[in-house]
């Protein structure tokens, strides 16, 4: 097997392949004219040998059996050696078809199958196939205009992409259509922010952008003192707790970034007490200088603030009828009202604060503004903010395209990205859906060319992202029984570029071997001769690509709530593209940020992405890493073992959680072992191994917790008090605020997170005979 991989990624490159293919074709041909004439010459040689010697008859039959065996030995290796050159050859040249052809695609492979085609030649096809010139005129084409769900423009695009993909010959494409709940300014009544004296009055006006808002904020007006928080995380809170500040009453304002959501800032203000929540870009995050392709200081930026994904009045079911669905408001919709504003009213405001000075940390670049954090405004004045927004039942239309697998269709590897935008969303929007258009055209066209996929791809182009992936998560909810039995992975297009220097992977664990194989293939867009791999080396190490799933990011459900590793891909730079979610998110923009380098940007992104489609397509057992959680809950393990004698003294054992993740490294381990002393070659025992590796990400979702109330699921990846990081801030308090520490609870969440783990272990081992679980009862 070392030598065939060997072999395989030492297959050349597109140029020299060409050249090599005219020359083997020679050879072959070369080949069988000299077959032709040495069996002739040998033939006469043989005739010459036997004459003279008729009366030496047992001599000369002995050495002509022996000159026979040499001839029809020469005529099967030369054979062989020219059947395995024309293979060679036509797999090589074959999609150096006409350019229309290839365009077009088609997703019926040839009569002959291609089922046996390498890796290594599928890639030299795919690196063909790809091409960039489209990426560009997708970008432009999609970003034209602002094209929000429901709107005529996004209705328009939609029309669009569903007709590009019918032009590829798919296998099927078809769309999905669903009602969900939306929110959008009042068309009449505009959202407002004032200064208002002792009595309520309103004694300044502050302008603001009628087209900025925060999708699903509370309505209603809120009034109070201000506070600066920074970043609103909880560590920021905290701070402001332990100094003596309280935000009880007050309207909050933070600074977009550090690492939160808007929705997780106003839910932790609210958690606070606050009464309103206000956001905006600092310079010290976003640079604001339009010279050098940064923010005006007029400019907002606006993002939903519902805290979790898809229709928030279907939570944990579809969102396919609301006639015949009571609405259940999710608990994860803010109390509080919130509205995004720009640098320049955020300065007005928090130039007039006095009170405690913040950290040198908390610093901010808005000029004339001392870093105090309040609540105490100038003239005994105080900020009032009115939120106008109104719900609206919006038609959504998910568009699908699909290549079926040729041994098992019903798994399927998917690849989607966003297409609505409130803004123009060359990045938001329109960069993903033109890598997944050339990665569906592309592997389109190889299927036409002899690639024949074990597995299916899905394609899709989701809609509602910009409302909290609600396109994308409804439709998850509407097939959750059964997608942890079909879907393979997911890859999320959203945002894939934002610059072409560092790469940023947001993933499942189980996927890290896939990307680490990947990252060596793929040339890195702006240093040449580089693979992605070795110019992340020279930078500090390829270990700084992977990052954890975050909310917001459009694979975030598939893992957290489905189940299904996922992972998100991203270019950016080191100065960070300050125009998403605004206005300013354009094409132009964008070319300017990567120096009109966008499709080649653009097709490194999408080869990246088709490498570890086409391993999850090609190769007899799935390369995900089946031990990789394994890991997560040895440093847990490493926490409980330091509080060990205190929870001894309290009753509670660690021991459980040490047996449960014992038992899961094992099968895990065992699993492997069987894996590679089998033959995976046969369909039925490479079924059954590829079905146990494909329910590893489902059986992290906790059983124990209820999929309306806390629709993400997963301890590691999840959001509750049944999760692994829960439960370690929980055993933290033992130390650090001791008299907080909730036994019960604890008790509680210890349960949950060990069986959960323990039944992801016994799932793993799989025969009811082979696990072997011993229970000590202790008082």
């Amino acid at each position: 097997m070392d030598t065939v991989r060997t072999r395989l990624t030492q297959s050349p490159s597109v140029g020299g392949a060409e050249d090599e293919d005219a020359g083997g074709a020679q050879r072959v041909e070369m080949r069988f004219v000299t077959r032709e004439e040495e069996e002739a010459g040998q033939s006469s040689d043989i005739t010459a040998l036997v004459l003279p010697y008729r009366h030496g008859y047992r001599r000369a039959s002995v050495f002509l059996c022996v000159c026979m065996v040499v001839v029809v030995f020469v005529i099967a290796f030369l054979l062989a050696y020219a059947v395995f050159g024309a293979r060679l050859h036509c797999s090589q040249v074959k999609g150096l078809g006409e350019e229309d052809e290839e365009r077009g695609g088609g997703a019926k492979p040839p009569a002959e199958g291609g089922a046996g085609l390498y890796l290594g030649e599928l890639r030299v096809m795919m690196r063909r196939l790809l091409q960039d010139e489209d990426i560009h005129d997708t970008v432009s084409r999609v970003s034209r205009a602002n094209h929000p769900p429901g709107s005529s423009e996004g209705t328009s695009l939609a029309s669009e992409i569903l007709r590009r993909f019918r032009l590829l010959q798919m296998d099927h494409t078809w769309t999905e259509s669903l009602y969900a709940t939306l929110q959008f300014p009042h068309r009449s009544q505009r959202s407002s922010l004032s200064l208002v004296d002792s009595t309520g009055l309103i004694s300044e006006q502050i302008s603001l952008n009628p087209s900025d808002f925060c999708p699903y904020s509370a309505t209603g007006s809120a009034t109070g003192g201000v506070v600066y928080a920074n970043y609103g995380r909880p560590e920021d809170f905290n701070w402001l707790k332990s100094a003596g500040v309280s935000v009880v009453g007050c309207v909050v304002v933070m600074r977009v970034g550090g690492g939160v959501s808007f929705a997780e800032k106003v839910w932790l203000a609210e958690k606070s007490g606050a009464s309103g929540a206000l956001i905006y870009p600092d310079p010290a995050d976003l640079p604001q200088d339009p010279r050098r392709l940064g923010l005006n200081a007029h400019t907002a930026v606006s993002e939903h603030v519902h805290l979790g994904s898809g229709d928030p009045f279907t939570p944990g079911f579809p969102s396919f009828n609301h006639t015949q669905f009571p609405s259940i408001q999710s608990s994860g919709l803010p109390l509080i009202p919130a509205l995004p504003i720009s640098a320049t009213v955020a300065a007005k405001l928090l130039s007039q604060l006095s009170g405690p000075s913040c950290p040198s940390s908390w610093r901010s670049r808005l000029p004339y503004v001392r870093c105090v954090v309040g609540p105490e405004f100038s003239s005994g004045r105080r900020v009032k903010m009115s939120v106008h927004n109104v719900m609206t039942p919006v038609l959504l239309n998910n568009i699908f395209s699909s290549l079926e697998g040729r041994d098992e269709p019903d798994q399927y590897i998917i690849l989607g990205a966003q297409r609505d935008s409130l803004g123009p969303g060359a990045v938001k929007s329109g960069v993903g859906t033109a890598i997944l258009l050339e990665l569906a055209r592309t592997f389109s066209a190889m299927v036409k060319n002899g690639f024949s996929p074990r597995r299916s791809l899905l394609f899709v182009s989701w809609d509602g992202g910009d409302f909290g992936n609600v396109g994308a998560t409804e439709w998850l909810e509407g097939y959750l029984s059964m997608l942890h039995l079909k879907a393979v992975a997911y890859f999320s297009l959203d945002q894939a570029i934002m610059g072409d220097d560092v790469l940023s992977a947001f993933s499942s664990p189980l996927l890290v071997d896939l990307l680490d194989a990947a990252i060596r293939q793929v040339e890195h867009p702006r240093h040449a001769g580089q693979t992605i791999f070795s110019q992340a080396e020279r930078e500090g190490g390829s270990w700084r690509i992977m990052k954890p799933l975050y909310l917001n990011s459009g694979a975030y459900s598939f893992t957290a709530f489905a189940g299904v590793p996922a992972m998100e891909l991203r270019f950016t730079e080191e100065r960070a593209y300050p125009f998403v979610n605004t206005p300013l998110d354009t094409t132009s923009r964008l070319q300017e940020v990567l120096g009109g380098r966008l499709g080649v940007t653009g097709r490194s992104l999408g080869e990246l992405v088709g490498e570890m489609v086409l391993r999850l397509a090609h190769d007899h057992i799935l390369p995900l890493r089946i031990d990789s959680y394994a890991q997560a809950v040895l440093q847990f393990s490493a926490q409980l073992n330091k509080h060990s004698a205190e929870l001894q003294s309290r009753g509670l054992s660690p021991q459980w959680v040490f047996s449960a993740r014992g038992d899961y490294s094992r099968a895990a381990e065992t699993l492997q072992r069987a894996i590679d002393n089998s033959d995976l070659h046969d369909p039925t025992t490479a079924r059954f191994y590829n079905t146990r590796i494909m329910r590893v990400e489902y059986y992290f979702l906790s059983q124990y917790v209820s999929v309306v109330e806390t629709p993400f699921r997963h301890v590691i990846h999840g959001r509750g008090d049944h999760t692994l990081s829960a439960l370690a801030e929980h055993l933290a308090l033992l130390t650090s605020d001791p008299e907080h520490f909730d036994e019960k609870r604890f008790r509680r969440q210890l349960a949950f997170f060990t069986w959960t783990l323990q039944g992801a272990a016994n799932a793993l081992t799989g025969d009811v005979w082979s696990i072997h679980n011993t229970y000590t009862f202790t008082h």
